[in-house]
């Protein structure tokens, strides 16, 4: 039956729920006079009632398989409330996998118990994790700048890291995995994963969240994990349990795992005070400074001395250490502050001097929140025994000059590369091996003893360590590739001659013109959404996403969006052969589109020729003038915008046309090599001037 929800949906979203774009949407609007007539909003911007939309597109036969989870969402996120609308999607989950209500579970509004039921009924048919993971993605989406997620790669990455520094379970075949500030459960779920594929026996997750909502989410979350494996657990202080009658398996592993995760604030009142990790992973709260100095100032956890106020990381550190068993392992996401602040040296070079800190590794730019910093991961093992750990030295690594570990996608991580990187470097240290790969170095702890103790892996680390002879031959011979093709491009160049009028009786038009006269079409992009944009390379079936300031930036699209993203609210998407156009003066270029199918942000712009009129190399040669950029612009300063239609274009036959862009192509060559043979002059430099200066190269006789 249509939902009876009184909700207002756009356009954009009843084109997310039908899976089409937004101009088939307004095409359905103007084509039929039964489309429900709008509920509010104003003529630019109107919403509907879901109710009615529901009921037209099931009676038009227009509502595809998405629409049963997308129907859902509207009704969630028109609750309003953050707090309200998480509580409300864990408590669907706990209703999927449970069948009935806990009686901790805080009272829901009339609205969100209909929700629930609604999403309880839709994923009896569909399957409840998969309803469930929907609408968590949806909500962290929503609040992605009030919620601090760990992307899933990431997670991954800190659980196998703990693997590799602790290959060994307990002594009872099981591990103990502890997150102190678990959020929605990204880490102990792969934690989950990844000690059940190593054969762990038993696995039990522990976790805690002072945000109500968070802590709610991470149980139901979890739950779904431990109903995969046969087991149970509970959360909000119902401890685990185990169901009986089930294989206790999950993954590809066959542990039994049961989780508990509690709400609550960890370092102020701990509901897992007691508890015995053999595993803590942890991604804390950034610069706190209410972390609870005061009242905690002679708590028993500062072994290494009381944290400062403005070093609420180290508290976490030194929480994390307190729970572990001997012998166990923690990694931790911190940013780079931790390892250089000078309030924090103190306690710095006690846990260097216990042995208890094993390596900082710093991370691309990227890997998480916030994006545009090198986060750190920090590993701490605690001695096997009541004697001092064992001194094996320190590892500094930096992922993010490693060039194997950024070997990978443009403007985005590569994950298989950095988790090859890092992988290999803690096991390298772990067993002690002389041999580190590439901007990984073993320190000894004397030697980070000085007045700044600082732990900044860029500081102590080379991009070529010691030893390791410079890899100059492959950059000699791009520099000469990329110089022979620059002189072939410029030879056939210079064989241009002035034109005998000065080229002022060349006939022009402009690209309004050209659209009217049906020889291209002209789209332009659209900021996303907030919450819509992922960081990184893209997921599997996603489209990047270009933007101006990626332009700026020199590079290539560092987000990225889910295909529903794109149709369901009409972003505009580039294919190989478009033009595309940067309509601001400080970025303005012109080009053909030539990688894969790339969604365009505001301010750039689109135009798709006929071949039979208009040739696209042409075209873009003609637009990117800077001439026609400073001629179409709106103001006279650099942040002014373009005006496309305005831009102007050589009034050429199609013949004539492909002899320009021939010359256009061999112009387009000549930027490129000009733009690599000074990427590989400077590297060279750089590399030739730090090996002559660390005695890498000797200068001859």
């Amino acid at each position: 039956m249509p939902s009876t929800r009184a909700v207002p949906v756009t356009l954009a979203e009843i084109a997310r729920i039908a899976g089409v774009g937004r101009a088939a949407v307004s095409n359905w609007r103007r084509r039929h006079d039964s489309f429900p007539a709008r509920i509010g909003g104003t003529d630019a911007s109107p919403q509907f009632s879901l109710a009615e939309i529901e009921q037209w597109l099931r009676e038009n036969d227009k509502l595809k398989e998405i629409g049963g989870r997308e129907l859902l969402w509207p009704g969630f996120e028109a609750l309003g409330s953050r707090d309200e609308t998480g509580l409300a999607i864990a408590e669907a989950g706990r209703r999927m996998r449970d069948g009935e209500v806990p009686a901790s579970v805080p009272p829901l509004s009339d609205q969100a118990g209909e929700l629930v039921d609604e999403a309880v009924a839709l994923g009896r048919r569909e399957g409840g994790r998969e309803v469930f993971e929907f609408l968590l993605q949806r909500w962290l989406d929503a609040h992605v700048r009030q919620v601090s997620a760990s992307p899933r790669p990431l997670a991954d990455l800190m659980a196998q890291v703990a693997l590799t520094a602790r290959p060994a379970p307990s002594a009872d075949g099981g591990t103990t995995v502890l997150d102190p500030a678990c959020g929605a459960g990204h880490l102990l779920e792969a934690a989950a994963r990844t000690q059940t594929r190593a054969g762990a026996a038993r696995v039990t997750l522990l976790g805690c969240d002072s945000d109500p909502a968070l802590a709610a989410l991470a149980a139901a979350r979890l739950a779904f994990v431990v109903d995969e494996a046969g087991g149970a657990g509970g959360a909000g202080g119902t401890g685990a349990a185990e169901k009986p009658g089930k294989s206790g398996r999950t993954g590809t592993g066959g542990a039994r795992v049961t989780a508990d995760v509690r709400e609550g604030d960890s370092l102020r009142a701990d509901p897992h005070e007691h508890a015995a990790a053999d595993v803590v992973l942890c991604n804390p709260p950034f610069n706190e400074r209410d972390w609870g100095y005061e009242e905690l100032s002679t708590d028993r956890r500062w072994v290494h001395g009381l944290p400062p106020r403005t070093e609420s990381e180290l508290a976490w550190v030194q929480h994390a250490l307190a729970r572990l068993r001997p012998g166990g392992t923690a990694v931790l996401l911190l940013p780079p502050a931790v390892a250089s602040r000078r309030a924090g040296r103190r306690i710095r070079g006690a846990l260097l001097r216990s042995g208890l800190l094993r390596a900082v590794i710093a991370l691309p730019p990227g890997c998480a929140q916030p994006h545009s910093v090198s986060l750190h991961l920090w590993l701490l093992r605690a001695p096997e025994g009541t004697g001092p750990a064992e001194d094996n030295g320190v590892l500094l690594a930096d992922a993010a000059a490693s060039r194997r570990a950024a070997a990978g996608r443009e403007g985005g991580v590569d994950w298989d590369a950095l988790g090859d990187f890092v992988r290999t470097a803690v096991a390298a240290y772990g067993s002690g091996a002389a041999e580190l790969p590439d901007c990984a170095r073993r320190m000894a702890v004397i030697e980070l003893l000085d007045d700044e103790v600082d732990l900044t892996p860029g500081r102590h680390v080379s991009p070529a360590p010691g030893g390791e002879e410079l890899d100059l031959e492959d950059a000699w011979s791009g520099f000469g590739e990329a110089l022979a093709g620059l002189r072939a491009a410029g030879r056939a160049l210079s064989a241009l001659e002035p034109a005998g009028d000065g080229g002022g009786g060349q006939p022009k038009t402009t690209v309004g013109d050209l659209a009217r006269a049906g020889a291209l079409t002209l789209r332009g992009g659209q900021q996303p959404p907030d919450g819509t944009v992922r960081s990184g390379g893209p997921g599997e079936g996603g489209l990047p996403l270009l933007t101006v300031p990626d332009l700026l930036q020199g590079g290539g699209p560092t987000g990225w969006l889910h295909p529903s993203d794109v149709s369901g609210r009409g972003m505009l998407v580039a294919m190989p052969g478009d033009v595309v156009v940067a309509g601001v003066i400080r970025a303005f270029a012109a080009w053909v589109h030539q990688g894969p199918p790339t969604v365009l942000g505001a301010q750039l712009y689109a135009l798709r020729v006929e071949p039979e009129k208009m040739d696209a190399w042409f075209l873009a040669g003609c637009l990117r003038a800077p001439s026609n950029g400073r001629q179409a612009g709106t103001h006279a300063s650099s942040a002014s915008r373009v005006d496309v239609r305005r831009l102007q274009v050589l009034q050429l036959p199609l013949a004539e046309q492909l002899r320009y862009s021939e010359v256009f192509r061999r112009l387009t060559e000549f930027e490129e090599f000009r733009g690599r043979l000074d990427e590989l002059a400077s590297r060279l430099a750089r590399d030739i001037s730090d090996g002559l200066a660390t005695g890498r190269l000797s200068a001859g006789r």
